[in-house]
């Protein structure tokens, strides 16, 4: 178990990373481009593959949701709303971006909360010879149940070295994850007003409208 909580660790831990270094660099050049196939070059010009760059995947649903609505044939979701329809579409790329985030993380917490337990399940087993070693020989002194005994610490030691980095790596890993949707919420927004109005919004100020998504819990 503490492999395979530090492999996820590690690998969840670089994907935060990479995205985070996403984050800083993508919004200024996108949005101070000149037309929006500049942007997309912009974009992909950030270093990241372009299957795994969230922002990418944002651009691309909405220009394709925008492009969908103005050029399809009478279907019933052309009666929808081009804001509703695009929101729509943003939505289940957003959603599609933060489950891919939050892959693994069901491990952690999984490794987080068991470990304990089965330190605690040799804890009761080494306590257990102990008994059986007092039960046998009748003698109660030190030499004959300190090495069980110090087995059962050894296991509930490491039952805990399992959990802690677990518990800690879920933490860390949710919290990143929360700042990083927050700016693709952003970026999404932008998103939205700029397919339906043709005009971003605003950098500052409080925004009020539909949130696309929202990380773990």
């Amino acid at each position: 178990m503490s492999v395979l909580s530090w492999s996820v660790i590690v690998i969840k831990g670089w994907n935060v990373l990479r995205l985070r270094r996403l984050t800083r660099n993508t919004e200024q050049p996108f949005w101070h481009s000149d037309d929006f196939a500049e942007a997309l070059v912009k974009l992909d010009s950030v270093g990241s593959n372009t299957a795994n760059n969230p922002f990418v995947a944002l651009a691309l649903s909405g220009k394709e949701a925008a492009d969908h609505h103005h050029k399809s044939q009478p279907h019933l979701h052309d009666r929808m709303d081009i804001s509703d329809w695009i929101t729509r579409c943003l939505k289940d790329t957003m959603d599609d971006c933060v489950a891919r985030m939050q892959s693994g993380l069901a491990v952690l917490a999984s490794i987080g909360s068991t470990a304990p337990f089965v330190g605690l399940f040799g804890t009761v087993w080494g306590i257990y010879h102990a008994l059986l070693t007092i039960g046998a020989t009748g003698d109660t002194s030190i030499d004959k149940v300190a090495g069980p005994v110090g087995e059962s610490l050894i296991m509930t030691a490491f039952g805990l070295f399992v959990a802690i980095p677990a518990v800690l790596g879920y933490n860390a890993l949710t919290r990143s994850n929360k700042a990083v949707v927050t700016k693709l919420n952003r970026f999404a927004h932008g998103l939205h007003a700029y397919f339906v109005t043709g005009e971003r919004l605003p950098s500052t100020g409080p925004r009020e409208g539909l949130r696309l998504a929202t990380a773990g819990k």
